[in-house]
């Protein structure tokens, strides 16, 4: 499922590495006609980088109808962003719950709209501990990974009640095992990866989730849900907890300096 130049769509890919998101965005203008791919600079491990990001963006765009989260990291070893949050709470969370925030009100003056969040069937693993959430008193990078696709399964919920009416719809998705540059920091991934290749999606099919829940007519009904396959998809019982998810609001509001309300 592409987005065809006849859907009228400009696509913004935000990219740590600019040099690698050119290739891409010439790429798909060259399989999709669709001249309208744009590139700019995110690094989602610096709040400077999303702010400016957002700026700079609110700046060229009138409207914004679809924010796809995608970004991530996995199985790092113990490292910190440029604010000092442990690097994946940092990136796969706080950096998109940032992003988020500060394009909200555009989402919101362009409705019907909508935000696409990127999690994992690794989110069953995941716990939020509120008392280690920077992984100081004991890091594992394995459950890091999956204490990260919990929050952003979490933070959907939230962020659909909070939307209610407001035109906004959410959603999140497992884009399945997808052979990408996500496992650089795992020999032994790397090496399951190799042996079941041929289990393993292409970029293209992986994407295909993140896409029907973008752009697939009457999925209003189904804001806040997660999605597997193009289906609903069942969450743990973590994942289900509203209490924690008001909770992580909350303190991620806190962590960023933005207003708790």
């Amino acid at each position: 499922m592409w987005l065809r130049p006849r859907s009228g769509a400009r696509v913004y890919l935000a990219c740590r590495d600019v040099q690698k998101g050119e290739l891409v965005a010439k790429e798909i203008k060259g399989l999709t006609g669709n001249q309208q791919v744009l590139v700019r600079k995110l690094d989602l491990a610096d709040t400077k980088s999303i702010r400016a990001f957002a700026k700079d963006f609110l700046a060229e765009e009138k409207h914004l109808h679809i924010l796809i989260n995608n970004a991530g990291v996995m199985m790092c070893p113990y490292s910190k962003t440029a604010d000092g949050f442990e690097m994946h709470i940092g990136v796969n969370h706080l950096g998109h719950f940032l992003l988020t925030h500060l394009l909200l009100e555009k989402l919101q003056e362009s409705a019907p709209s909508r935000v696409v969040n990127l999690s994992s069937l690794a989110h069953y693993l995941g716990r939020i501990h509120f008392h280690n959430l920077q992984g100081e008193k004991f890091y594992s990078a394995g459950l890091a990974y999956c204490h990260s696709k919990l929050a952003n399964i979490l933070f959907t919920r939230e962020l659909h009640r909070r939307l209610k009416g407001s035109g906004v719809t959410v959603y999140s998705v497992h884009p399945g095992t997808v052979k990408s540059e996500l496992i650089r920091h795992s020999t032994v991934m790397s090496l399951m990866w190799w042996l079941f290749s041929f289990f393993i999606k292409t970029p293209q099919q992986g994407a295909q989730t993140s896409l029907y829940c973008a752009v697939t007519e009457g999925l209003e009904s189904l804001s806040g849900k997660h999605f597997s396959d193009c289906q609903v998809a069942w969450v743990s019982s973590q994942a289900r907890n509203e209490t924690v998810a008001r909770r992580l609001w909350d303190v991620s509001c806190d962590l960023l300096g933005l207003p708790v309300d």
